[in-house]
């Protein structure tokens, strides 16, 4: 059980299998990110999606990611939609978590790891957000959401820089 993964969320519906395969995004999934990058950043709405900028752990350069930002008391957190073979987990563990969130501005921010056992409420309004029907146990993103699916903490940064200089 120790290799077990998770059904493909371009399983559940003919509308994902046009944005995801294989845990991939499609060529047509890439320009939706992309332009979700694009709008987000510029803070449009929904006020709850954003554009992550982390740099690459191999080619270095900045890579941006749409993704979701859960608020549970007062703290916001990020949720991996696709767990934690997505790149940009890979990218932000590679960065020790310093990243740019943009929405409509530039926020330099340092990702914190949630243990596991701290996870259930994140996900639960991430589910509650993602979701077309607000969550409830029929959606195919609530029924694929398990508690092993990374998440961080967002902290502010005060530092006048937006990401460190990459490690020789």
């Amino acid at each position: 059980m120790k290799n077990f993964r998770p059904s493909d969320p371009a399983e559940g519906s003919a509308l994902m299998r046009l944005v995801y395969r294989d845990w991939r995004p499609t060529l047509f999934g890439r320009w939706v990110n992309r332009f979700a990058c694009w709008w987000s950043g510029l803070g449009l709405p929904p006020s709850f999606q954003a554009a992550l900028e982390v740099r690459g752990r191999i080619s270095g350069s900045i890579r941006s990611n749409p993704v979701v930002i859960a608020t549970v008391n007062g703290k916001d957190y990020l949720v991996s939609m696709l767990g934690p073979d997505s790149d940009w987990v890979k990218n932000v563990e590679a960065a020790h978590g310093d990243a740019v969130i943009r929405q409509g501005r530039r926020r330099p921010v340092r990702l914190v790891a949630v243990p596991p056992e701290q996870r259930a409420p994140i996900l639960r309004e991430y589910v509650r957000i993602a979701s077309a029907d607000g969550g409830t146990s029929r959606s195919p993103l609530a029924r694929r959401c398990p508690i092993s699916r990374p998440s961080w903490n967002v902290i502010p940064c005060t530092a006048s820089n937006t990401l460190p200089a990459r490690a020789a």
